[in-house]
C-alpha cells in the first residue's frame, strides 16, 4: 500500500517549495494533499486503477498526475527537479522543530555542507547564537528540537505503528500455516510513541511462516535471532520483534509480551506469596500449572480482577486492583459526538455537510463546527462575517439532518498578548467556544501560562484544545506552569483537550489523569479536517483508557442534552 509512501513525498515537496519562495497556495495544496492522503481509507494504488485520483480530497489534475507518474514509474520527476535546486542540508535543517526557513537559510549561509551532528556542537559551543539575526534562544531551541528529532529517532506515532501493526497482523492471519496471532507490546498498551512492534504468533510450522513473511513487500528483512523468535524491519524502518509460541504457552507469551516490565514485576512480586510463578512456559500457582482460556485466568489466580493492557504501565494498576478500585474505562462506543471538527470554511478538506454524514455513518448524535478564527490566516480563519453567514449554513443543515444535533463553534485564538480573536458579543452567541495557542510558541514560562489563564478566565471558553501544544516528533510541549492551568481549570469548570489526532495526543495520559484527579472534565475530540480523521477518535480514546477515565469524565460521551445542559450550566457559574 503507497498512501503513507506518496503522502511523504508530496509533504517533501511542499518543504521543497517552501525553501525556494514559492507561491503560499501552490505550496498548501501539496501539504493539503499530502494530508489526504495519508488519511485515506482505500488503497491509492486502486483508486488509480478506477481513474479516481481527482476524488481525493485536495488532489487536482495536476497533483494526481504527479501521484499516478509515481504509481507507473516508481519516480516524480518534478520532485527530482526540485532536489537539485535545493541543498540537501537545507531540507535536513527546516525539518528540525522549530527551525524556519529564515533560520535555515543564514546558519546554510555561513556554515554550507552543515550535518546535524556539526550543528549540534556548535550550538553547544556558542556558535549559532553569534550569526546576525540569530541568538541564544536560537540556539536553545536547535538543540532542543535536534534532540527531540534525533533522540527520538527510534520512536513513531501510535498512528503510523498501530496501522503497520495491524497490515502486518492482517498479512499473518491469511496465511495458512498460522493458528493465531495478536499485537503485543508498547502497541498493545496504547503508548503514544513506539519504539517497535511487538508480534505473538502460534503457528503449524514457523519457518513456512516467516517465508511468507519476508516476501511481503511491507517488510524489508527479516533476522533470526533465537530458536522462535526473529526481527525485521518495515520500509518505514520500524523494527518488528516477533515471537512464535506453541498454542499451549500463547496465553502466558502475550501476557508477557505485552509488558510493561513495570507490570510484570509488580505481578510476579505478587505471585510470590502465592507461591506461584509468572513465565512465558505457564503460569505456575503453589506447583501446578494453571490453565488459560484467556489472560483473565492469569488474574484470577492471583485474586485480581482484569487489568485492562493501557493500564499495565506499574502505575499503582496492581494495587488498585487488589483494593476493588480499578475503573471502568472509557470505551469507543461511549463517544457520542467530536466537539473539534473544520470544515472548507477555514482550513478543512470536506463542507460540513459531508463532514456531518461521516459523523452520523459513526453513530454518532452531534458535532461541533469549530473553524479557525480571524488571526490564524495561513488557515483561512473566519472573520465575524463569514462566521455568521456560516451559522446559517448550519441552520439549513440541522433542519435537514434533525435530530442529529450539529453545534456552532469556533476554535478560538489565544492571541500572544493573552486576547481572544473576538470579542465576548461573538462568543456568547456561540454554542461552544473552544480556546487554543496557535503562535507565539517560544514566549517565556510566565506570559504563555498567563496567556491560557487568560482564556480560562473567559466565561464564554468551554474548551481548551490541545493545551500544551506538542506534535510528536516534530514540535516539544510550549513551556508553561501546567501546574496552575490545572488548578484554574478546576476553578473555571473549564474542560480541557484530549487532542485525538495521533500526531499530538494532548493531553498526553498523564496530564489527562492528573486533570482528573482534579475533577476537571475532558473532551477527546479528533481536530478532523478531513472526513476520514473523524476515525482519529480511537487514538484519543486510548489515550483516554491510558489516563483512567471514565465515559463519566468525558464531555462528549454525554447525550446531545445532557451535553448542551452542561456547556449552558458552566457558563452560568463562570459568569462574574
Amino acid at each position: 500500500m503507497k498512501n503513507l509512501e506518496i503522502a511523504l513525498l508530496l509533504g517533501e515537496i511542499a518543504d521543497l517549495l517552501e525553501i525556494k519562495g514559492e507561491n503560499q497556495f501552490k505550496i498548501r495544496a501539496y501539504r493539503r494533499a499530502s494530508r489526504a492522503v495519508k488519511y485515506l481509507k482505500e488503497n491509492i494504488e486502486d483508486l488509480k486503477e478506477k481513474g479516481s485520483l481527482t476524488k481525493i480530497p485536495g488532489v487536482g489534475k495536476g497533483i494526481a498526475a504527479k501521484i499516478e507518474e509515481y504509481l507507473d514509474t516508481g519516480e516524480i520527476k518534478y520532485y527530482t527537479e526540485l532536489k537539485k535546486e535545493v541543498h540537501p542540508e537545507l531540507l535536513n535543517l527546516i525539518r528540525l522543530p522549530g527551525v524556519g526557513i529564515k533560520t535555515a537559510k543564514i546558519i546554510h549561509e555561513h556554515f554550507p555542507g552543515i550535518d546535524i551532528e556539526l550543528l549540534k556542537k556548535y550550538a553547544e559551543e556558542g556558535k549559532i547564537r553569534a550569526l546576525p539575526g540569530l541568538g541564544p534562544k536560537t540556539e536553545q531551541n536547535l538543540l532542543r528540537g535536534i534532540d527531540l528529532m534525533y533522540g527520538e529517532r527510534e520512536k513513531y506515532s501510535i498512528g503510523i505503528a498501530k496501522t503497520s501493526a495491524e497490515i502486518i497482523l492482517d498479512f499473518l492471519n491469511s496465511i495458512s500455516e498460522v493458528e493465531r496471532a495478536e499485537i503485543a507490546g508498547s502497541v498493545r498498551r496504547g503508548k503514544d510513541l513506539v519504539g517497535d512492534l511487538d508480534l505473538v504468533i502460534s503457528a503449524k510450522n514457523y519457518q513456512e511462516v516467516v517465508y511468507y513473511f519476508e516476501k511481503h513487500p511491507h517488510i524489508q528483512r527479516v533476522e533470526k535471532i533465537g530458536d522462535q523468535r526473529f526481527k525485521a524491519a518495515t520500509w518505514l524502518g520500524i523494527k518488528v520483534d516477533i515471537e512464535f509460541a506453541d498454542e499451549d504457552n500463547f496465553i502466558e507469551t502475550l501476557y508477557i509480551s505485552t509488558g510493561s516490565e513495570e507490570h510484570i514485576q509488580q505481578v510476579k512480586k505478587l505471585a510470590e506469596g502465592f507461591k506461584g510463578q509468572i513465565t512465558k512456559n505457564g503460569i505456575f500457582i503453589n506447583g501446578s500449572k494453571i490453565f488459560l482460556e484467556g489472560e483473565k485466568d492469569i488474574f484470577s489466580a492471583l485474586g485480581l480482577p482484569y487489568i485492562e493492557p493501557e493500564l499495565r504501565e506499574g502505575r499503582g494498576e496492581v494495587e488498585a486492583a487488589k483494593k476493588g478500585r480499578l475503573p471502568l474505562l472509557v470505551k469507543l462506543n461511549d463517544i457520542k459526538g467530536d466537539l473539534q471538527v473544520h470544515s472548507t470554511w477555514s482550513d478543512g478538506m470536506n463542507s460540513i455537510e459531508e463532514m456531518v454524514q461521516e459523523a452520523v455513518a459513526m453513530g454518532y448524535s452531534y458535532i461541533a463546527i469549530t473553524d479557525h478564527s480571524k488571526s490564524l490566516g495561513i488557515a483561512n480563519g473566519l472573520s465575524e462575517k463569514r462566521l455568521m453567514e456560516q451559522w446559517e449554513e448550519i441552520e439549513k443543515l440541522r433542519e435537514k439532518y434533525a435530530p442529529f444535533k450539529i453545534l456552532r463553534g469556533i476554535e478560538v485564538d489565544i492571541l500572544s498578548d493573552g486576547r481572544l480573536d473576538f470579542d465576548e458579543e461573538v462568543l456568547k452567541n456561540l454554542d461552544l467556544v473552544i480556546a487554543s495557542i496557535h503562535s507565539g510558541f517560544k514566549q517565556d514560562r510566565e506570559t504563555i501560562t498567563k496567556r491560557i489563564i487568560s482564556a480560562l478566565e473567559n466565561p464564554y471558553v468551554d474548551i481548551i484544545a490541545h493545551p500544551t501544544g506538542r506534535i510528536l516528533g516534530k514540535r516539544p510541549p510550549y513551556d508553561f506552569d501546567f501546574e496552575r492551568v490545572l488548578e484554574k481549570a478546576a476553578e473555571t469548570n473549564t474542560v480541557l483537550e484530549i487532542n485525538a489526532s495521533p500526531d499530538r495526543l494532548d493531553l498526553d495520559d498523564e496530564q489527562a489523569r492528573a486533570a482528573k484527579e482534579m475533577g476537571i472534565k475532558i473532551a477527546v475530540n479528533t481536530d478532523a479536517h478531513e472526513r476520514s480523521c473523524l476515525n482519529d477518535i480511537q487514538y484519543g480514546v486510548i489515550t483516554a483508557r491510558r489516563a483512567w477515565l471514565q465515559k463519566e469524565d468525558i464531555i462528549n460521551c454525554m447525550e446531545p442534552d445532557e451535553l448542551l445542559n452542561f456547556l449552558a450550566e458552566r457558563k452560568k457559574g463562570a459568569m462574574p
